[in-house]
């Protein structure tokens, strides 16, 4: 019996590990319940585009991944860097690329493996904490330039309907910020010299690959609402019904399920007077500062979809949960994901990688977030 139950136990402390934000908002949507009894107006909460689009750029990237495109691709370029700094200019505007298009915290499951080969085969894991921090700050920040490159912005470039050209023209000027910092930062590392070998010796499926591309494109042109959401659920999920049916199963479920506890959540929130009346408050004083707050607290995703119940200054609000996502090791899913990596691949250095997290993540929050406030806003 006591061992049944100390299986459970850790089957439980698993789970929650693997899926810490899902959990929470679970508790979160619950517990708010209690104070806005399930009705009607619960249906109106969930935003079934953001969901659907979500899904269908998920479920394409997965078949895109179970052919090998992104570590393929990825490897062959990495193998051309002829030393340590330019190994991590590689590494790092890989997954700054990557998050654009296949959003952060897919960039970093698919590219921090890439790191760590790079640096074990050149016996260089001393750099290890350092260009995995990079590679974290790069996937949260580069994902911001387009409205599917981090999960917060498909919610709102969707939520609030942004001109996509005027999406990407506010986040533009942090973007180019984020891209000269982060360069910087890799030019502090020496030109140490390097050799590595491809040996992988795995080809690309051309035919799959140029498949899954046209899938991926056809979800961008539902995104950018070129293409009405339904159609994507009668075409993308009964092609990958018959060319690649282990797609779904890969889907991050715990993401669509966090999103869709959070919209209750951030919901019942909106319905209770005393927190419209606090955070109302609140972001009438700077909707940019409340957001990079919230996210310190809550996580990205989450700020997202609870503010903007209260204000419609999706300009702040797009600035802060991007920018947001530097700060403390809960302020994006993305930081958890390569905390969890590094901790495992280096087992008792992890006390050195939370300081060094610390301090660089701070560095560019308060850099990123004092030009938000005096010149992007």
């Amino acid at each position: 019996m006591d061992t049944s139950k100390k299986s459970f136990g850790k089957t439980c402390l698993s789970f929650f590990k693997k899926n810490t934000v899902m959990c929470i908002a679970a508790v979160l949507a619950i517990a708010t319940s209690f104070f806005v009894p399930p009705d009607k107006t619960y249906l109106g909460y969930f935003d079934l585009r953001t969901l659907t689009c979500l899904f269908l750029t998920l479920a394409v990237i997965c078949a895109l991944k179970d052919i090998r495109f992104f570590g393929i691709v990825a490897q062959r370029i990495v193998v051309t860097t002829g030393n340590l700094r330019i190994l991590a200019l590689a590494l790092v505007y890989i997954t700054f690329i990557g998050s654009m298009l296949i959003a952060n915290d897919m960039a970093l499951i698919t590219f921090l493996p890439l790191g760590y080969f790079a640096l074990s085969v050149t016996k260089n894991e001393d750099k290890m904490a350092y260009i995995f921090i990079l590679q974290n700050i790069s996937a949260n920040l580069g994902g911001m330039l387009t409205p599917f490159g981090n999960p917060q912005n498909l919610y709102l470039y969707s939520h609030f309907k942004i001109p996509t050209g005027e999406f990407m023209q506010i986040m533009f000027p942090p973007f180019l910020l984020a891209i000269a910092m982060l360069t910087a930062a890799c030019f502090l590392l020496p030109k140490t010299p390097l050799v590595i070998k491809d040996d992988s010796g795995q080809k690309l499926n051309r035919k799959r690959a140029a498949l899954y591309l046209s899938l991926f494109a056809f979800s961008l042109l539902i995104v950018f609402r070129l293409i009405p959401y339904w159609a994507g659920l009668l075409i993308i999920p009964v092609v990958l019904f018959f060319a690649d049916k282990k797609a779904f199963a890969e889907v991050d479920w715990g993401l669509l399920s966090t999103f869709a506890l959070f919209f209750v959540f951030s919901g019942n929130m909106a319905r209770i007077p005393a927190v419209q009346e606090f955070v109302g408050n609140l972001l009438e004083k700077s909707p940019l500062l409340v957001s990079i707050g919230s996210c310190q607290v809550i996580s990205n995703v989450p700020s997202a979809i609870l503010l903007s119940r209260f204000t419609d200054n999706y300009r702040e609000l797009l600035l802060g949960v991007n920018i947001g996502g530097t700060g403390t090791l809960i302020s994006s899913l993305a930081s958890l994901i390569t905390f969890s990596h590094y901790r495992t691949l280096r087992p008792g250095h992890t006390k050195r990688y939370l300081v060094l997290f610390t301090v660089m993540n701070l560095i560019f929050l308060v850099v990123m977030g004092l030009a938000a406030w005096f010149f992007f806003r």
